[in-house]
């Protein structure tokens, strides 16, 4: 055996060795979950290092107390917070407390924290604080917090205000019935808006705070007893086990929300409708808003559900299941128009009028592509003129997707390169495309529909036909938090069916779509000779 001589190290050599490993993110977070101090120069020091760099944090120190002895601090972050509030009832009762003698004596300093909280401050929320991370989390949200030498606790004072957009019309769900007024960024404004149309204390709504840098507050609307307590502890339990740093949107939430995350099948639905939020709780589901977004996510969803819209309630129910049977047939023409004139010109000629077919091929002759490239071609056109009109300023962008489509379908036409009967028909389908309620079913469709094309272009009816039973076996197979995607039509529901394809009177309607674990069903007292409907 070989023996090498080593020379032991020295102390300091390791005490080097692991300051230089010592992860500085890790550093900052111990610094971050240490106790406050009774010293405030301690907790001042602690907190710059903190705040390093952060120009917007003010510090204001001040000296309370009946002469005067006591060394005070403010601090928060500049354009988060009401400043004619915290001079009001926050720093003038601090000052005010120089007048009042024997305030601060021997006696009660131990309890000078809670009388200051109880008695001095006129302010509607106050909390206390322990730790350096609830002082930063509670400045970086708007709030101020008061640190006093002497004592190891803070306290936070509610002083939020920012500037925030006003209460406007929904810009994606216009309608021409029923309430015009939309979610905003603001998280608060949007619960109350909910809060407003539904006056109960059934309906909750759980706060959370998600990302460990953004630190956004999520909250989790439902109506208790109408919504499965196992649905609400289930979407608890995945929002819990997020663990990311930081959430800007609710869409950041849709791939840990959804059964099946690799698919293209939407399992959620938005909306930034107060109203179609309140509907929504009412049948069961559950809300989820997060601050910054004025979009709502709802859940579970089924697919049927995105050929609903918000005013077929507002409307006569007859007009309204027209319009429902309407935006069916346009889901269908949407999905398939393309693929079945590319699947008849090319394998299927027969299925067609003999005159038809002269006036197709008479329209086509010069034309050098296969009708399948025809209409791939046409296809990715009208989808990078919807996309630019979607990313130019409001101003152009409606004017340069229509004149571009105008303008390239025409001289597309006059050059020979496609045919008329091909324009139309993308022409139609797009028009088609945009009847769904929905946009995240309008996407869907958008991108099913080139599988559909090529489908066709190769197999013909067959391939078509292939497809569908593909497409009905994968939407069969799916589910959003263990309700069928297809639900009500597979599993067949009859009693929910009637109001999925058409729109049931509010004079029938009696439950709510049942749910397992759905406590209360009743949903309203039908007269006699109508009950059981």
């Amino acid at each position: 055996m070989r023996y090498i001589n080593r020379k032991p190290a020295s102390p300091n050599q390791g005490r080097q060795s692991s300051t230089k490993s010592e992860d500085p993110v890790q550093a900052k977070t111990a610094l971050k979950q240490s106790e406050l101090s009774e010293k405030l120069d301690d907790n001042l020091n602690t907190l710059k290092q903190l705040l390093e760099n952060c120009s917007d944090a003010v510090t204001r120190e001040l000296l309370i107390g009946a002469e005067a002895s006591l060394k005070a601090a403010v601090l928060y972050f500049d354009g988060l917070i009401d400043r004619k509030e915290i001079e009001q009832h926050l720093l003038r009762p601090l000052v005010y407390l120089k007048t009042i003698p024997g305030l601060l004596t021997e006696d009660n300093q131990s309890s000078f924290i809670e009388q200051l909280s109880q008695q001095l401050l006129p302010v509607g929320e106050l909390k206390t604080l322990s730790t350096f991370e609830a002082v930063c989390d509670h400045i970086t949200a708007g709030d101020t917090v008061l640190l006093i030498d002497g004592y190891k606790q803070g306290i936070a004072v509610g002083s939020r205000s920012w500037q925030t957009r006003s209460i406007d019309a929904p810009e994606n769900e216009s309608t021409i019935f029923g309430p015009k007024e939309g979610f905003t960024e603001t998280l608060r404004f949007s619960t109350a808006q909910l809060r407003r149309r539904l006056k109960c204390t059934d309906l909750k709504i759980e706060a959370m705070s998600m990302g460990r840098i953004s630190k956004t507050t999520v909250v989790v609307c439902y109506v208790e007893d109408i919504a499965p307590q196992s649905l609400v502890a289930e979407i608890r339990r995945r929002l819990k086990s997020i663990d990311i740093d930081a959430v800007l949107d609710t869409a950041y939430l849709e791939e840990y929300l959804s059964d099946d995350r690799f698919s293209i099948l939407a399992q959620v639905e938005y909306t930034e409708r107060p109203d179609r939020i309140c509907g929504h709780l009412l049948e069961g589901r559950v809300a989820i808003l997060a601050d910054g977004s004025p979009m709502a996510m709802v859940v579970p969803t089924s697919f049927p559900q995105f050929l609903n819209s918000g005013e077929d309630y507002y409307q006569n129910f007859i007009v309204s299941s027209l319009m429902r049977l309407g935006r069916l047939t346009a889901l269908f023409i949407a999905l398939l128009l393309p693929s079945v004139y590319v699947a008849v010109v090319t394998y299927h000629h027969e299925m067609i009028p003999l005159s038809l077919y002269l006036t197709l091929v008479a329209a086509r002759q010069g034309v050098p592509f296969p009708a399948a490239v025809e209409a791939l071609m046409l296809e990715v056109t009208f989808e990078l003129l919807r996309e630019a009109g979607l990313r130019l300023p409001r101003a152009i962008g409606p004017a340069v997707s229509i004149v571009g489509a105008l303008i390239i379908g025409d001289a597309a036409v006059q050059a020979g390169l496609v045919g008329t009967p091909m324009v139309v028909v993308v022409a139609f389908t797009g028009i088609a495309s945009f009847v769904t309620p929905s946009y995240n079913a309008g996407l869907m469709i958008r991108v099913i529909r080139f599988g559909m094309l090529l489908l066709a272009a190769t197999l013909g009816f067959f391939g078509i036909i292939m497809g569908l039973l593909l497409l009905a076996i994968r939407m069969a197979s799916l589910s959003s938090l263990g309700q069928p995607y297809l639900a009500p039509l597979a599993p067949l529901n009859r009693a929910q069916l009637s109001d999925i394809l058409l729109r049931r009177p509010w004079s029938l309607t009696s439950q709510r779509p049942y749910r397992e674990g759905m406590k209360n069903q009743p949903r309203q007292k039908l007269p006699e000779n109508r009950e059981g409907s």
